[in-house]
């Protein structure tokens, strides 16, 4: 009898087993998070769906902007091979959404609520004619300034929360021999600085009038020329040395205190936390000067792409799921430096910075201040941002350029498709 009953018991198992492996599918994912705690969420990523039997094929591409991942994506689309997943964010999702070969994905999405877990303006970034096409990852704050507490202290100046006060601060760092400003002149980095001006001087409307929306009108009127100007003041207190340097070696300036600010997002706090560095007791973080009601986002996110095997479809919508889970949102961020994009999170284990994200991403979604980031490819196309940035660039870096020649440079800048 024991035997009858251990036999059909053992049936049962590998019937069990078969069934669960019969509906197990492989999601190839493709990302460009190779280095530090971005691998380490990668990772967390593909344990999720393994735990749901599930085979994960890493598709990871080097190169912290992503272009040589779109290189590789696009070959593989041409080629009829795209992966289940893929890394791709902002206006890009729409461009490739018009190509046809992104799934639908509103099943997981209407499932698990996302429409109420998401700010609309994150959540439409996601859509595609009114239709989920992808997953996102985290929410990065652009317009922060970090600075340097013991730089301050011996300056004897206070964190500045509106441009004006920024020039004082700077002026008084400049006196007790520190450097004002830590920047790194590449193209992006410019453009980050810019942003947080022009959002800083002209407020939420104006930037989305501006920079979002292209207004003629905005980029050529006197908002934009007070914008020019107060931009190009901040260049006058950083050192001779900026050119080309990297941005994590500009917040090193900060975390040693040889300079007494930073315009930089919230990636950069990964870099004072590595270094031994608290924030309140060693440095502070603060909204760019004149945005405490605004917030400029960049979000990662991942695209689905058509798949022809059912098993694989259902892969990649658990691979959906499980990016929006709590689980996964609160390990990647706390890797990432981020916050998570999904609303109404335990923020128990995040620091007083991420806090202070998270409480602003909620009210300014509320408010209209939660505009997307140009400088990283959330807002306008990317021929069109990196014609702007070209002509920001120039601006930054020729001393006899005027505010008037760079308006006329930036508004030529903007037709470009």
């Amino acid at each position: 009898m024991k035997s009858t009953q251990l036999f059909q018991r053992s049936i049962l198992a590998t019937a069990a087993v078969l069934a669960f492996a019969a509906h197990a599918g492989e999601v190839e994912v493709l990302h460009y998070w190779t280095s530090g705690g971005e691998a380490k969420s990668a990772a967390a990523l593909k344990a999720t769906l393994q735990a749901k039997g599930h085979v994960w094929k890493d598709f990871a591409v080097a190169g912290g902007g992503g272009d040589n991942a779109m290189t590789v994506l696009k070959s593989r689309v041409v080629s009829g091979n795209a992966p289940a997943a893929a890394q791709i964010k902002g206006p890009a999702l729409q461009e490739w959404a018009g190509e046809g070969v992104l799934a639908n994905i509103d099943d997981v999405a209407k499932a698990e609520k996302w429409d109420s877990l998401l700010p609309p303006v994150v959540a439409n970034v996601m859509k595609y004619k009114g239709n989920y096409i992808a997953a996102p990852v985290n929410v990065h704050r652009v317009n922060w300034l970090w600075a340097s507490n013991a730089a301050f202290k011996k300056a004897g100046a206070k964190v500045p929360t509106n441009w004006d006060e920024f020039f004082v601060a700077a002026e008084a760092l400049k006196k007790a021999g520190i450097i004002p400003v830590a920047h790194g002149g590449q193209n992006w980095q410019d453009f980050t600085t810019f942003e947080s001006v022009a959002l800083g001087v002209g407020g939420a409307d104006f930037y989305k009038q501006a920079l979002v929306q292209l207004d003629q009108g905005a980029l050529t009127g006197a908002t934009m020329t007070k914008v020019l100007d107060t931009f190009k003041k901040v260049k006058s207190y950083t050192d001779k040395n900026a050119p080309g340097r990297d941005w994590n070696l500009a917040t090193a300036m900060v975390i040693k205190g040889e300079a007494g600010m930073q315009l930089m997002g919230d990636w950069a706090k990964g870099e004072f936390v590595a270094a031994g560095k608290k924030p309140g007791a060693d440095f502070t973080c603060a909204a760019a000067p004149g945005t405490a009601k605004s917030f400029t986002f960049n979000v990662d996110s991942f695209a689905m792409f058509k798949l022809k095997n059912e098993a694989n479809s259902q892969a990649q919508k658990d691979l959906a799921t499980a990016i929006m889970s709590t689980d996964f949102q609160e390990v990647f961020n706390l890797n990432k430096g981020s916050i998570p994009v999904r609303l109404n999170m335990n923020l128990a284990k995040f620091d007083d910075c991420a806090k202070l994200s998270a409480n602003d991403f909620v009210a300014t979604a509320k408010n209209g201040g939660l505009v997307p980031s140009v400088a990283h490819g959330m807002a306008i196309g990317s021929a069109t941002s990196g014609a702007i940035q070209d002509a920001v660039s120039q601006f930054w870096n020729d001393d006899k350029m005027s505010s008037k020649d760079a308006q006329a440079k930036i508004a030529s800048a903007a037709k470009v498709k």
